[in-house]
């Protein structure tokens, strides 16, 4: 140690002995022990050694940490015997901002030799764990096919062939390989492990359960990891479990004499563990880096409801039954899984100022527990009768967080492991405030609302962007409402809500409120209220791209929001939606489907030319809108506020406040990536997709993301029926159905259709129809006439 660190460590045991104050303070560093008695001058070594220390002493204690690395083999646990009383914190700290690193990561004691081909070998004597390799502080790759590409689109890199039986004859051993993949329709991904051979030489997988629509895998994006003989690259790495030894393919100039490896062991590093009756009250940590936890995607496994995810219960730091508890000023960075996860009961416990990256699945997470919601359902296709339904408003218990608070968080580079993830993920809670975050570069959305339970939340003042990299039909704010009452048969949900308009309202029971929010999709919507969402207040929002999506649901308001270069995308309304578009700016004409009632009011509202204003008003809404081009400020830096005297003023829009995204601290701010502001287009002037008769139904080629996302498809192909007559065609086709081949023939085109129905000889045929997420195949009955 040198002479200054010496000095100071006992200067701070002359000048802060412990109980001098109102407070106590216990000090922990590297070169301590835990014999010692805590102080300045004889710290601790170990910070469990402090926690448990702290439980015999009362009022407000803070756990100063020395400078340095603090290995954790297993979590630093809270429990109730923890808590201080209101009015004072147990607050775990680094002393006076030093650097503090807390890692779950292993140093391993190597000794390499060469192997072949460029790949070194050492034996491995510690009993470790290995998933997860890291070397001078980089995370290396599992050996894989195809090669790691950080530029690839899907999963950095995929290949199609990946289980053909070429390859797989390749693997002498592959048993603890993984298979890892997108869902076939893009809504997340999926993993595999792979167990062995069967007899056949094919390899045997389980896995696959971490998508809650469950749909095996894409056959085209999709990789394998860990298996030997895909060890080819440099950075690439091997375990043989068996024979305890570690094989790894160096870059050129890596000293491995010098360099560290090391191998993340624990899942958490820090947890609460409290109930409701018991909980884990007033602890903060701040100011520490956390890092290296192991991944965590063979355990997300547990259905959230009907929403399309699963989830893992935890993180690197972990919450349940905690009340006042906060994570504060710190960075959490390369860990496997999910950074943040509050499970069940939490209140007023929260996140602010830190920086959220480089992490496995989801950055912070709130999920209740699904015993607190009434009547619930868990797969996309079920569905409570009604008359078995428990039609009491709100959660049943009181096992969900509430009160919470994610607060300037600079969150990115997020799902680089598993893609059905997000910034925010809410669940079963109420009354979140999720603000002034920025949010950027994740697989999926940004902010993730899972389904209406139980409302409350207030999101505001984010900037999101640089979403839905890799996966499709979502938004950087997306929401699911597939609550008690919806029903995954579109004609029986219209007659529920018919009949029962208030089972709608029975989980959400508070509006959620998105306001003041910057976001921006380049693949997908911006705000993307999909199946069923419902009581909603969005408002003053800065839509850069993607514009706003309502697919069915009741009781939203969507007012004073501006969508450049892109427009609303009203999807398959109630008849009784009740729902509100007014004072917004759209830089399209609307593209709606499957609309036959609009609404509450849909009315003054400014659209960027006549044409499209006149074609609004043509369905029948928009009789007070006006149109004008879209002139902004100065929107090449970001200032999109209207100019004065703008005509949008006169039908009650108002400028935004646009200085006031994101995160709010000097030093996040300062790190952040900047939103990449669009340059402002008119709108194209192009002609009505062409629509023709087919067995008494208007159909056209499914061509847009709206389309797709409306009927559910994986993909844009196939032809939207788009309307139908009484009489033929109501006995084989609704309104929505794609119909994705006839007589065997692919219809992805008119053309294809009418050579289909040409290629049928005799008086009937199969036809392929996609309706409510499935293909089913029908034989129809021609009239003879082709």
């Amino acid at each position: 140690m040198s002479k200054l660190k010496i000095f100071l460590v006992i200067a701070v045991g002359l000048f802060f002995p412990v109980r001098s104050f109102s407070q106590t303070n216990f000090f922990i560093s590297t070169l301590g022990k835990d014999t010692n008695p805590g102080t300045g001058a004889k710290p601790f070594h170990s910070i469990s050694r402090a926690v448990t220390e702290a439980r015999t002493h009362s009022g407000k204690i803070n756990l100063y940490l020395m400078e340095g690395i603090y290995r954790l083999n297993k979590p630093v646990v809270f429990t109730s015997r923890d808590s201080r009383q209101n009015g004072s914190t147990l607050t775990i700290t680094s002393y006076n901002k030093q650097k503090v690193i807390i890692s779950g990561g292993a140093v391993l004691h190597l000794k390499w030799a060469p192997y072949k081909d460029g790949i070194w070998k050492a034996r491995v004597e510690q009993n470790v764990q290995f998933d997860e390799l890291f070397v001078n502080g980089q995370l290396q790759h599992m050996a894989r096919y195809p090669n790691y590409h950080p530029a690839a689109h899907y999963l950095n890199g995929t290949a199609e062939d990946v289980l053909s039986p070429e390859r797989v004859a390749r693997w002498k051993s592959p048993e603890g390989g993984y298979i890892h993949a997108l869902h076939p329709s893009q809504w997340g991904d999926v993993h595999y492990r792979i167990t062995g051979k069967n007899d056949k030489g094919e390899p045997v997988l389980e896995g696959g359960w971490q998508n809650n629509r469950r749909m095996g895998m894409s056959e085209k994006y999709r990789f394998v990891e860990n298996v030997f003989e895909e060890l080819d690259t440099v950075n690439e790495w091997y375990f043989d479990k068996q024979a305890k030894t570690l094989y790894y393919f160096p870059p050129a100039g890596l000293n491995l004499r010098t360099a560290t490896f090391e191998s993340p062991q624990p899942a958490s590093l820090f947890e609460f563990r409290g109930g409701e009756t018991a909980p884990v009250r007033n602890i903060t940590i701040s100011g520490l880096v956390l890092t290296q936890t192991a991944r965590t995607f063979m355990q997300n496994m547990e259905p959230l409801l009907r929403s399309d995810w699963t989830i893992y219960r935890g993180g690197a730091v972990t919450c349940e039954g905690a009340v006042n508890c906060k994570l504060v000023n710190c960075t959490v960075i390369n860990v496997g899984g999910n950074a943040v996860f509050f499970s069940k009961y939490n209140r007023n416990c929260g996140v602010s100022g830190c920086q959220i990256s480089e992490v496995g699945a989801s950055g912070i997470c709130f999920v209740g527990d699904p015993g607190a919601a009434r009547s619930p359902s868990f797969e996309y296709n079920q569905f409570v009768p009604i008359a078995q339904m428990d039609r009491t408003p709100g959660p049943k218990t009181n096992n969900y967080p509430k009160d919470c608070r994610i607060y300037d968080n600079l969150m990115f580079n997020l799902g680089l492991v598993e893609k059905q993830s997000a910034g925010v993920e809410l669940s079963m809670c109420q009354d979140i405030t999720v603000s002034h975050n920025t949010i950027y570069d994740v697989p999926r959305a940004g902010i993730n609302v899972s389904e209406g339970t139980w409302g409350g939340h207030v999101i505001e003042y984010n900037d999101v962007f640089n979403t839905v990299k890799e996966t499709g039909d979502h938004g950087s704010f997306n929401s699911w409402g597939r609550d008690r009452y919806w029903h995954p048969d579109k004609k029986i949900m219209d007659s529920i809500v018919a009949e029962y308009p208030d089972l709608a309202l029975l989980d959400v029971t508070r509006p959620i409120i998105l306001r003041n929010n910057r976001f921006r999709c380049d693949h997908g919507w911006d705000i993307d209220l999909d199946d069923g969402s419902s009581n909603y207040i969005i408002s003053n929002n800065l839509c850069l791209n993607g514009g706003i999506k309502l697919r069915e649901g009741v009781n939203r308001v969507v007012e004073n929001n501006i969508m450049v270069n892109n427009t609303f995308h009203p999807h398959v309304w109630f008849k009784n939606s009740n729902d509100i578009f007014r004072h917004n700016i759209v830089g399209a004409g609307y593209l709606p489907i499957g609309i036959s009632v609009w609404g509450k009011e849909v009315d003054y509202n400014v659209f960027p030319d006549a044409a499209s204003l006149s074609e609004a008003q043509a369905r029948g809404t928009d009789m007070h809108s006006v149109s004008m081009p879209q002139v902004f400020e100065n929107p090449a830096e970001g200032d999109f506020r209207l100019k004065p005297g703008a005509i949008a003023f006169s039908v009650g829009f108002k400028n935004i406040e646009l200085d006031s995204f994101g995160v709010v601290s000097p030093q996040l701010k300062a790190r952040a990536k900047k939103v990449n502001f669009p340059m402002v287009t008119a709108p194209a002037q192009v002609a009505e997709s062409e629509t023709i008769d087919f067995m008494g139904a208007k159909v056209k080629k499914l061509t847009t993301l709206g389309e797709r996302s409306a009927t559910g498809m994986d993909d844009i192909r196939g032809v939207l029926v788009k309307s139908i007559l009484p009489g033929q065609a109501s006995a084989f086709f609704q309104a929505n159905d794609v119909i994705l081949s006839l007589n065997g023939v692919p219809t992805n085109s008119l053309r294809d259709l009418q050579k289909a129905r040409m290629s049928v000889i005799g008086a009937s045929a199969e036809i392929v129809i996609f309706r409510n997420q499935h293909a089913f195949t029908k034989r129809v009955e021609f009239d003879g006439h082709k």
